[in-house]
């Protein structure tokens, strides 16, 4: 992957996992487009190679041997949110925010996503068609499970999960409570709202700036629940057939503030949908040939604005960077 070089600290970012942890396809394929286009002013870096902190009142970013790195003007963030850490991953996103940097997308938009009651809660503000959805702070799920208030059967979900993992439906509430002691209790759960015309199917709009670049239907495997395709779930291309959906993804993805996001909608009848959920770092299939120019055209347009608007005292000056690995 590429890396900064002596004389030409890189403009533009792409934040990856911790090593050994694998690339996806997508991943390595913008990573691709974006060298293609910037050349050496562009770099990958995994979360596991940068130091950051304060040394006499400013803010930097150094190397695990030493050496200083000039904060990028945009970072494509492509860290799971579903693996971040608030004192982690997300702090040192912070810091590069603090430092002037344009993460696509935002932490904070991050964060929202990385909870699905937090995004639920701003698309229902938003006025946007959701799930009837319950979660909790301490309280025992088998006292949760008691009486839900949402009908059954319901599903189950951890409020952050991530594949489809750890996603079932419960078909009466005495299961639900016979099987909370067998939970992980890491994360809350959230009990939502079947809907039985979507059962395993939804469709996936690929929003990018304001704009649907791509969509599919997705198919679960043997009529499970869930669809993804991690999970041998089946998808058919159908960008621009179903308008209607992709409008509201739109919406979504500007209710919870992201640029490039990925938005899984239920069918609840001919033409209707509601928000399932809402992804900050989605991938695609090869056949989904407009993502990637719509995201380094994204790139591209962060790049003249910021080259446009004049330096604020926060901003770090540039340096050169000599790259030890």
């Amino acid at each position: 992957m590429a890396r900064s070089v002596i004389g030409a600290p890189a403009d533009v970012w792409m934040l990856v996992r911790e090593h050994p942890a694998p690339l996806r396809r997508s991943t390595r394929e913008l990573a691709t487009a974006l060298e293609r286009i910037h050349g050496p002013r562009f770099a990958v870096w995994h979360t596991d190679e940068l130091l950051f902190g304060i040394r006499e009142g400013r803010l930097f970013l150094r190397t695990l041997g030493g050496l200083e790195v000039p904060p990028p003007s945009v970072v494509c963030v492509r860290q799971v949110p579903g693996s971040q850490r608030l004192d982690r991953e997300s702090t040192l996103m912070r810091h590069l925010e603090r430092m002037g940097a344009t993460l696509i997308n935002p932490l904070e938009s991050q964060l929202i996503c990385h909870n699905k009651l937090w995004q639920l809660q701003e698309l229902a503000l938003a006025g946007l068609p959701v799930p009837d959805s319950l979660s909790y702070a301490t309280a025992p799920l088998t006292e949760v499970a008691r009486d839900t208030g949402l009908g059954m059967p319901c599903v189950v979900k951890p409020v952050s999960g991530m594949g489809g993992n750890g996603v079932f439906l419960a078909p009466d509430a005495q299961l639900l409570r016979d099987v909370a002691g067998n939970l992980t209790q890491e994360t809350p759960f959230l009990l939502q709202e079947y809907v039985a015309s979507s059962h395993g199917r939804d469709l996936r709009v690929v929003v990018v700036d304001g704009e649907a670049v791509a969509a599919e239907i997705r198919t679960s495997h043997e009529r499970g629940l869930a669809s993804n395709l991690a999970r041998g779930g089946s998808a058919v291309l159908c960008h621009g057939r179903h308008p209607e959906a992709e409008a509201l993804a739109v919406q979504a993805a500007k209710a919870v503030g992201l640029v490039v996001a990925g938005v899984d909608l239920l069918f609840t009848g001919p033409g209707s949908y509601t928000v399932c959920e809402v992804n900050a770092v989605p991938a695609w299939r090869p056949a989904m040939t407009g993502v990637v120019p719509a995201i380094t055209a994204c790139v591209a347009r962060h790049l003249e604005a910021r080259a446009a608007a004049p330096r604020t005292a926060g901003q770090a000056e540039a340096r050169p960077v000599v790259e030890a690995r």
